[in-house]
């Protein structure tokens, strides 16, 4: 160990820095959290903000997502420009809110990820020493990579994190959060029962049907989607997908609900088909995959749904939920937590459970693991050499 990761692991508390970019792909998340010792203290959030991505790196990173080829060398250096990208996200926020960055925790950004079918696996661009390099911090990285490695599919890993994060809920308590994929965190009064399950796309159908039909990069605020009549036939096409009918532990991605599936969904629509009864569909179709889930894999007695991410902004993706479950659908924000903070807020409390030596449980079997690999930071380097001027 260095002396640097001898004096942070030995820090009764730790300025943790939680960054990504989800598979919306539509900026970078940045969270400054302050992260304690003790196990089950809740993480504080000191300054959260979406930073656009550079303008070199967004169409690469949309097209990425959309399942465009990208050569070896092109992803080669796509890996390396997002890790230089988040670092410098990370050190504008910091820098912003005059925040001192002890640690920072790098997601990166999810180009693939295994549909279910075969082995385990997953894949983050964004290479953490680069995060590293221009954070000015550690960086602790390849989180997914690790669940994997220890037996995991890699995800969902809110659960890691949300009995800290949401300290005060009730019990049992559910967390939804809505990213380009959907996914259920539950837990009670034993450790040893909590789940966590994707439940299939949410933005990945919404935003992706908005970026087609409304030529727009998202249904903004389900306006769209309120305005039309969900059919039935198109939900019932929708949720046929062999993957809901998976039993838990369960994830999915991109490469099984990307713009391939949303081809043939709106073959199957036909050319005629309104935009706002396709959002409409598309919206009851998610609010009945979760509705489904939750009853199949979750405990009894819960009492309403916790919602974080993007999803959390569409009124007519939490009507829908509402009315699919018969519970009470409410912000993550009514829980002190920022619905759109929340995933940066999970990779802080990861990075610092890395340093600090906390092995987590994988899910579907008997191991634990230190998720995570470190990245310092270069020693030496002359002013101005890592992109900054400090």
């Amino acid at each position: 160990m260095s002396s640097s990761w001898s004096s942070l692991a030995a820090a009764p508390s730790l300025t943790v820095a939680g960054v990504l970019s989800g598979t919306s792909g539509d900026g970078i998340d940045v969270a400054l959290t302050r992260c304690t010792r003790a196990a089950e203290a809740r993480p504080e959030i000191l300054a959260w903000a979406t930073v656009p991505f550079e303008p070199d790196v967004a169409p690469r990173v949309r097209r990425v997502l959309d399942g465009g080829q990208l050569s070896v060398p092109e992803l080669g250096r796509l890996h390396l420009d997002l890790g230089a990208a988040f670092g410098r996200a990370v050190a504008q926020v910091a820098r912003e809110h005059d925040v001192s960055v002890d640690l920072v925790g790098s997601h990166g950004q999810t180009v693939w990820h295994f549909d279910g079918v075969g082995d385990p696996g997953t894949w983050q661009l964004g290479d953490g020493n680069q995060v590293a390099r221009f954070a000015q911090a550690p960086c602790v990285c390849d989180f997914r990579a690790a669940h994997v490695a220890a037996g995991g599919h890699g995800a969902p890993l809110a659960i890691l994190g949300d009995r800290r994060i949401f300290a005060h809920v009730a019990l049992p308590a559910a967390v939804l959060n809505l990213g380009g994929m959907g996914n259920l965190s539950v837990w009670g009064q034993d450790p040893a029962h909590d789940r966590a399950w994707d439940t299939g796309p949410a933005g990945a159908w919404l935003d992706g049907l908005a970026r087609r039909l409304l030529d727009a990069p998202c249904d903004r605020d389900g306006a769209c989607a309120l305005a039309g009549e969900p059919q039935e036939a198109w939900i019932a096409w929708l949720l046929q997908h062999p993957f809901f009918a998976e039993d838990w532990p369960r994830s999915t991605g991109r490469d099984t609900f990307g713009e391939a599936h949303l081809d043939q969904f709106l073959r199957f629509a036909g050319p005629g088909a309104r935009a706002s009864d396709l959002l409409a569909s598309a919206v009851v179709a998610i609010a009945r995959s979760v509705a489904d889930s939750l009853e199949r894999f979750g405990p009894p007695g819960i009492a309403e749904l916790w919602v974080a991410g993007g999803g959390v902004h569409n009124r007519a993706l939490l009507g829908a939920l509402a009315e699919a479950l018969g519970l009470p659908v409410r912000s993550s924000a009514a829980a002190g937590v920022d619905p759109d903070a929340r995933e940066a807020l999970l990779f802080a409390c990861l990075a610092a459970d890395f340093l600090w030596e906390r092995w987590s449980p994988i899910a579907g079997t008997s191991a634990h693991a230190l998720l995570g690999q470190w990245c310092a930071p270069p020693r030496g380097l002359a002013r101005g050499e890592s992109g900054e001027t400090h």
